[in-house]
């Protein structure tokens, strides 16, 4: 199969009503692995994560990926901070994107009880998606995303109002997904989160890119005073 990566983003750019959100940015997704993107608010985590997707217009540069924008964007899915379901049942929200792509019901039916029972909501398949908690949303959210096994996956801050049990299942769901061949990148406060997650890792500021580095040595070693301080907890204006 043909594959999607690398994606390659080229001076980007994003502004809006004259307010540098992002850039310039130029890096490369490569195959493999989970990025962490991490930085204080406003640093332009989330504005990245979109450009790389293709839900945030660009102002300048060029984003590029292995193949033909419409054909890399099949093999893709985003899991937004806040979880957005389907006005149905749970087994409806996971039906639906498998049944965008014309899937023989018999294979939706059998990939249905298979997530279902993955994320711990096989008892609820009938209850509306609305009624779920916070974390079995997420859950939900994260499986309707990868039950269509996407090449690469973009998640927002996943975990960011969920407890420590809830957070525990969205990462052993992110780890099974990442040995199964998905591509991750992922934003999060988390340090810890981070730390446990991460192949490699992106610090943001001012909506750029200030370091980049495989994990151990982005976590034990940082390079600038900027990506020490963030550790450190102080307020970097």
């Amino acid at each position: 199969m043909t594959t999607i990566l690398p994606l390659r983003l080229e001076d980007v750019s994003v502004l809006r009503k004259g307010k540098r959100l992002l850039g310039p940015v130029s890096m490369t997704l490569s195959e493999g692995g989970l990025t962490i993107i991490v930085g204080p608010n406003g640093s332009g985590k989330t504005t990245l994560l979109k450009v790389m997707h293709g839900v945030e217009r660009v102002s300048a540069g060029r984003v590029r990926w292995a193949v033909p924008d419409e054909q890399a964007q099949h093999h893709q899915s985003y899991v937004f901070q806040t979880p957005i379901m389907l006005r149905r049942s749970v087994a409806d929200n996971l039906r639906y994107p498998l049944q965008l792509r014309k899937t023989p019901r018999d294979t939706v039916e059998t990939c249905v009880a298979d997530w279902a029972s993955r994320i711990g909501l096989q008892d609820l398949l009938k209850l509306s998606a609305t009624r779920l908690s916070g974390g079995e949303k997420q859950r939900l959210a994260l499986a309707r995303a990868l039950i269509r096994r996407p090449e690469v996956l973009f998640l927002d801050e996943p975990c960011a109002n969920l407890d420590g049990a809830s957070t525990r299942d969205i990462e052993r769901l992110l780890e099974e997904a990442q040995q199964a061949g998905t591509r991750i990148i992922m934003t999060t406060h988390d340090l810890g989160q981070a730390k446990r997650l991460a192949t490699d890792a992106i610090f943001m500021l001012h909506g750029c890119i200030k370091e980049a580095a495989p994990a151990e040595a982005f976590f034990d070693a940082p390079q600038t005073s900027e990506l020490q301080a963030f550790f450190r907890g102080d307020i970097i204006a």
